[in-house]
């Protein structure tokens, strides 16, 4: 048996999903290519079964923060266009160029760096210009914008395929300051319209995908939708809801032990019995990227039945109370952490509200040591 097999805690990627996400987010994008985020290991889902199913649905082009997460895909034998969304130091330029990637730039000196490394070995570079228009993380001045032109127009080995910026604020339901965001861009976008090597002009995330038409421009960039999440629950279009979340979580009984009332339960005895109790354990922790923090929070399913996880959950295991489903429940049951069972869902929504946080981190944070595995069918219903 293998270790994959040994290992009873499974994050479940669902291909169907993911292949109706596309359509959808392509009926949006009205005919522009989608360039998805895959970055972060697709979100927590894997990036090499979600890379290797979205070039054979047709993307092409695919967007990841680091040069690390692309080579890697490369050399998984994933045959696409990369655009690094996250700056790099002039020093990962000749891995840049010896990979084909394509940076976003908001530097010079990345410039003059890439148009080195790229000189010596005799290859060009394709990079995004990436402007700041209102998101303050990244990217150059509007007013530096023709500065940076001349000194891509000086070196010839650099060519600027993309112009791009980013939204901060297109989740939320009052879009007027996005709406002015996009009037900044597009004013910019104008002025280079033109240039030399310019082929896309690209802006839109999921949120603006689905409310704000008008960013789509050349081509779109979806990340959290094409996981079948909603980039949050102020988003005004209503197809959003027709988004089918990919990655279903999910773990297996590994001891059923019934105990007395006034029973204190892991670390610091946070959680006592009040009465007879059947307690089962579940191999999966914070470790494994159940936050700690949901402790004595959340429930899950077992056999489609919501049970209260109890006591503190610890770094590879936890404690549920099974005492509903005493004689209907087994050792080796399923316990659903993230997905659907009948009426019943456990969602990435309800957990982050629970954590004060967004869906993105609860999907991110499931740790590497949980095996990812492709299903071709959709999530279980």
């Amino acid at each position: 048996m293998t270790a994959e097999a040994l290992h009873l805690t499974r994050a479940h990627v669902h291909l169907d999903a993911l292949d109706s996400n596309v359509r959808l987010l392509r009926e949006l994008a009205d005919g522009r290519p989608l360039w998805p985020a895959i970055k972060a290991n697709a979100y927590g889902h894997d990036a090499e079964i979600v890379a290797r199913r979205l070039v054979s649905l047709g993307c092409g082009t695919l967007c990841v923060a680091h040069a690390p997460e692309a080579i890697a895909l490369l050399r998984a034998g994933i045959r696409a266009r990369f655009v690094l969304l996250s700056p790099s130091l002039p020093e990962h330029a000749d891995a840049i160029v010896a990979h084909d990637l394509e940076p976003a730039v908001s530097r010079l000196d990345t410039i003059e760096a890439l148009a080195a490394a790229a000189e010596r070995t005799g290859r060009r570079v394709c990079v995004h210009l990436n402007v700041d228009t209102g998101m303050g993380r990244v990217g150059i001045p509007r007013s530096d914008v023709p500065t940076y032109l001349e000194r891509f127009r000086a070196h010839p080995e650099v060519s600027v395929r993309g112009l791009m910026s980013h939204f901060p604020r297109a989740d939320e339901a009052d879009k007027s300051w996005s709406l002015a965001q996009l009037a900044r861009f597009r004013e910019v976008a104008e002025q280079a319209r033109g240039e030399p090597g310019l082929e896309v002009v690209h802006m839109a995330n999921s949120a603006a995908l689905f409310d704000l038409p008008d960013a789509r421009f050349d081509a779109v960039r979806p990340g959290i939708a094409i996981y079948g999440l909603a980039p949050s629950a102020e988003i005004q279009n209503p197809r959003v809801r027709e988004l089918q979340p990919v990655l279903e979580w999910t773990t297996r009984i590994t001891l059923l032990k019934e105990v007395p009332a006034n029973t204190g339960l892991s670390y610091g005895h946070i959680f006592h019995t009040r009465r007879p109790s059947l307690i089962a354990t579940v191999p999966v922790g914070y470790g494994d990227g159940l936050p700690r923090a949901l402790s004595n929070r959340v429930r899950f399913l077992v056999s489609g039945v919501p049970c209260p996880q109890v006591g503190n959950i610890t770094m590879d295991q936890c404690l549920l109370d099974v005492t509903a489903l005493r004689g209907r429940v087994a050792l080796g049951d399923e316990v659903v952490l993230l997905g659907r069972r009948g009426a019943e869902a456990v969602t990435a929504d309800a957990l982050a509200e629970t954590l004060d946080t967004i869906p993105y981190e609860v999907v991110t944070r499931i740790a590497a040591r949980v095996p990812r595995i492709a299903v071709a069918g959709g999530p279980a219903h």
